[in-house]
């Protein structure tokens, strides 16, 4: 057959080896394309190829069992006080605890010790990671609601409604947060207090007006910047084919907004969201460390931190302890934002 080709090298009839079925090894050096694979699972693929970022989440989950879930099985509360026990070094024992171990008593060690109020300082220190990261979970959300919708409305509409968005975005960049929680803080202090008293308000009460100043303050002030991030987003976006076929379709402003642009920034606002976490458990951490937090006795990083300052000298510990896990928790959520954004910005997708 193969004479016979060179022999008829100029005939139209075509040869029958050109048609018999490709082996194998031909068939895989065909392929030079990877497996097709959608949007959340190639981000997934590739975050979990960030030794750093996994490990970050690691951490992050360390953390939220040591202070959401270790609290609830502690032998000691938070408030509780313990007389004679006041300013224990770690794993030092009082003579009371001494006399109840001499007879033949269980007493569970201070592991960090007690404070001046004979409290034990491991569950406050514990206590006071969960309230920060509960706040800086919640005014992570609230960020990320206020912020996506008033970003999407500015940048889908354009045009003098976007100018003036913005134009009041610019303003509040230069309100002083600090000095609106203190004002806030002391406008609704006796609104809240009574508004606290009333059933079912009793979390306002134990949280105290500082606190709840505090979250107003991330709803009025911090959203802003998720708001730029997510115009950006939106003005390229709805130039999108599939926009202008919802909007011949028929479908309204919200519906495009919300089940077409949003969607589609759901990566953005993953990532930023996950950097804005540590962003405001920083700030809760700042405030409480000047007295505008939690209500006494609930208990703070910040607040532990700034109350440690006084027995620094004689008792360094007490904020070493707290200092280490702010240290800790804003550590771990920049590492995992920052390998989130690696996994899911398309810029910065690699082959």
């Amino acid at each position: 057959m193969e004479e016979n080709r060179k022999t008829n090298s100029l005939s139209f009839q075509p040869a029958l080896d050109d048609f018999a079925p490709a082996s194998v090894s031909e068939r895989e050096s065909l392929v030079v394309m990877r497996e097709s694979v959608s949007f959340w699972r190639d981000g997934i693929r590739r975050f979990r190829k960030n030794r750093i970022a996994m490990s970050a989440l690691f951490i992050v989950f360390l953390i939220v069992i040591f202070c959401f879930i270790i609290p609830m099985f502690y032998p000691y509360q938070y408030e509780q006080q313990m007389k004679g026990s006041e300013r224990l070094s770690p794993m030092q024992y009082s003579k009371t605890e001494q006399e109840s171990m001499a007879r033949g008593e269980k007493v569970f060690p201070h592991f960090l010790g007690t404070d001046q109020n004979g409290r034990d300082y491991m569950i406050r220190v514990l206590v006071g990671g969960r309230v920060s990261m509960t706040v800086g979970l919640v005014a992570s959300f609230l960020i990320l609601l206020i912020g996506s919708v008033y970003g999407s409305i500015a940048g889908y509409f354009g045009g003098m409604v976007d100018m003036i968005m913005m134009r009041i975005v610019d303003i509040i960049y230069t309100v002083p947060d600090v000095l609106i929680i203190i004002l806030l803080a002391q406008t609704l202090k006796y609104p809240l207090e009574k508004l606290g008293n009333a059933p079912g308000f009793g979390w306002i009460q134990k949280l105290g007006p500082n606190m709840v100043s505090m979250f107003l303050v991330f709803a009025l002030l911090y959203w802003v910047g998720m708001a730029r991030i997510v115009r950006s987003q939106i003005m390229v976006l709805k130039q999108s084919e599939y926009v202008t076929a919802a909007k011949a379709l028929g479908a309204n402003d919200r519906r495009i907004i919300g089940k077409h642009l949003i969607v589609n920034c759901i990566g953005t606002l993953i990532v930023t969201t996950t950097l804005q976490i540590p962003s405001s458990i920083f700030t809760e951490s700042f405030l409480s460390f000047l007295g505008l937090g939690v209500q006494a006795p609930m208990p703070s990083l910040g607040s532990l931190a700034s109350a440690a300052l006084n027995g620094f000298q004689t008792y360094p510990e007490k904020l070493f302890a707290p200092a280490f896990l702010i240290f800790v928790i804003i550590l771990s959520f920049n590492l995992l934002g920052d390998g989130l954004r690696d996994a899911f910005d398309p810029k910065l997708k690699q082959q």
